[in-house]
């Protein structure tokens, strides 16, 4: 299949004080297109700093990040922001609605930084509303919608750009165990029905259970990479409610 995200030889080192702290020490890997692939790991692992890695949000100390063929560790700043801008969409832990703003507009923010015309950025928000079941929430605001609807829309603003991969960091992390198994069933589906690529960032040995691989990292190296085998059971449990 087709490799989306490849990295090679990647550290990332701090210094703290006198000593160095190795955040990556010597990471490789592949993705492939349409994979569901979990980065799981304690606090401190060195998790969140190899997403960042991968979303071109910090450099590394040395090695290789490509994506879609290209380098992303040598890119500008600049030309990191549109890269991300055309190529990526983030779910976030805590959401990151605007509070001023409904489901629907929230949906199609991205889009504006792009220049697409209103009506066009509606109608694209107002699909992706209906592919996370948030038909009947698309004029609410944050604060009248739960935890987990407010997740759904973040998902939905995550997909509105039509990205190559999206970057999930601890999504269900504010949200209660039951609605997280939902949370994680809608990446499941959204990678399945769209042909996503999507990588996550969790703790959470029982929610990497949903992805098709699971990287583990401990103290910056990848000590194993699983294939889950109970992928397939989990997405032949019950639908979204």
């Amino acid at each position: 299949m087709e490799k989306v995200i490849s990295v090679s030889n990647l550290y990332k080192l701090y210094r703290v004080g006198d000593s160095c702290v190795r955040a990556l020490d010597g990471v490789s890997f592949e993705i492939r297109k349409g994979e569901f692939c979990a980065i799981v790991g304690t606090s401190g692992s060195g998790k969140s700093t190899l997403l960042n890695m991968l979303a071109g949000l910090e450099k590394p100390t040395k090695g290789e990040v490509v994506i879609n063929g290209c380098h992303i560790e040598k890119l500008g700043e600049d030309e990191l922001v549109r890269f991300r801008r055309e190529n990526v969409g983030f779910i976030f832990q805590s959401f990151h609605l605007i509070g001023t703003m409904n489901a629907v507009e929230n949906v199609a923010l991205p889009l504006n930084f792009r220049g697409e015309p209103r009506k066009q950025r509606m109608e694209k928000a107002d699909r992706m509303l209906d592919l996370v079941n948030l038909s009947k929430h698309k004029k609410h605001m944050p604060n009248q919608m739960s935890g987990g609807q407010q997740q759904r829309v973040g998902v939905a603003r995550a997909l509105v750009t039509d990205p190559k991969i999206i970057f999930a960091d601890e999504p269900t992390g504010n949200l209660d165990s039951h609605t997280s198994e939902e949370v994680m069933r809608l990446m499941q589906r959204v990678v399945r029905e769209q042909g996503r690529t999507l990588v996550m960032v969790t703790h959470d040995d029982h929610l990497a259970e949903y992805a098709d691989r699971v990287f583990h990292i401990i103290d910056g190296k990848i000590v194993k990479i699983e294939e889950n085998q109970r992928k397939n059971e989990k997405s032949q449990e019950g639908g979204l409610k």
